[in-house]
């Protein structure tokens, strides 16, 4: 009777050991990848993903290029991109994406960081730096009140030939993309043949501006304003200021830099709140000196307040509505 009692006891024991619930189960690691586009330099923005990664243990592979032709891109390729986050130095690229229904939308704790003025209404994309035009101009030669008080007054007679500007700048394309869509289109047409009347220096980007500036091969520039502050961390005694033109309502046209999503992976979400972070955000006010968006993290402290920066009241998807013909009206000037 024992021998019969002890066998079914013993097999229980032998299946509770044998049983392979009874090993604790291996954790596969299953690398984690977020895939973008990213129209931002690799030097402003490449830092950042970095620390994104040693953060997160998250790969980011980056594509980058010019933002114009990531959209483009984008557009082409449709559902079928590998991209999973658009990174983009203007917002009339982002709106012209979003427009063609590519962007998932953004959950309300990454929307929730930043003013409305620089996200999308339908939650599509958000800023996550600000990026001000500004004329930056040669303190050896020129003086605050020798300069244009708006953007109209570039084209006057007294400028010719003394300015730079960078026609195939998107920065450039988008402030005038601005003035078309705050101001019509024969108000840009008038702006840009006057412009181009005045003979100005064309100059690739906005970096060779401020170093023609310094240089004094011209007396000013129109810029986006950290260029300056790029050029003054590697020589502070460079004789170069910014200046925001007060008048006019697209004078002092505030881009942003943003970004939107093509997936809702965790992982390219987690991204997303990564920009939106206070350290990222820190990270744009100090290393790249540009306008962080998000409440509570400080600009660089020789920049005004970008509350107090007049801004044209417009709809960012009209602007990247309007790009196209603005590109058409820039080359029809003679700019290019």
């Amino acid at each position: 009777m024992k021998t019969l009692r002890w066998i079914p006891a013993l097999a229980i024991l032998c299946l509770t050991a044998c049983s392979p619930a009874a090993t604790p189960p291996v954790e596969e690691e299953v690398e984690q990848n977020v895939t973008v586009y990213s129209g931002r330099n690799e030097s402003l923005i490449g830092p950042l993903l970095a620390r994104f990664k040693e953060q997160t243990g998250i790969t980011v592979d980056v594509r980058y290029g010019d933002t114009a032709e990531l959209a483009a891109t984008l557009l082409e390729e449709g559902a079928a991109t590998p991209a999973q986050v658009f990174i983009s130095q203007d917002a009339g690229a982002l709106g012209a994406v979003a427009a063609q229904g590519l962007f998932k939308t953004l959950p309300a704790d990454v929307t929730g960081r930043v003013p409305a003025r620089f996200q999308d209404p339908q939650g599509r994309w958000v800023g996550v730096s600000g990026r001000a035009r500004v004329v930056v101009y040669n303190t050896a030669s020129t003086t605050p009140e020798e300069l244009p008080q708006s953007l109209a007054a570039v084209g006057e007679e007294r400028f010719a030939g003394k300015f730079g500007v960078a026609p195939l700048n998107g920065s450039f394309q988008a402030h005038m993309a601005v003035v078309k869509v705050a101001e019509g289109d024969e108000a840009l047409e008038a702006l840009l043949a006057a412009i181009a009347g005045n003979d100005p220096q064309r100059y690739p980007k906005n970096s060779a501006i401020v170093e023609a500036v310094i240089r004094g091969e011209v007396d000013w520039g129109l810029t986006n304003h950290y260029y300056l502050w790029r050029a003054l961390s590697e020589n502070p005694e460079a004789p170069a200021k910014n200046y925001f033109m007060p008048e006019g309502a697209a004078s002092s046209f505030v881009n942003l830099a943003g970004a939107g999503v093509l997936s809702e992976d965790e992982a390219t979400l987690e991204l997303v709140r990564f920009l939106v972070s206070d350290e990222a955000q820190s990270y744009f006010a100090d290393e790249t000196f540009e306008y962080p968006l998000v409440a509570g993290v400080a600009a660089s402290t020789d920049l005004p307040p970008l509350d107090g920066v007049e801004v044209p009241d417009v709809d960012f998807a009209q602007v990247a509505d309007a790009l196209p013909a603005t590109l058409e009206a820039i080359r029809a000037s003679g700019l290019e």
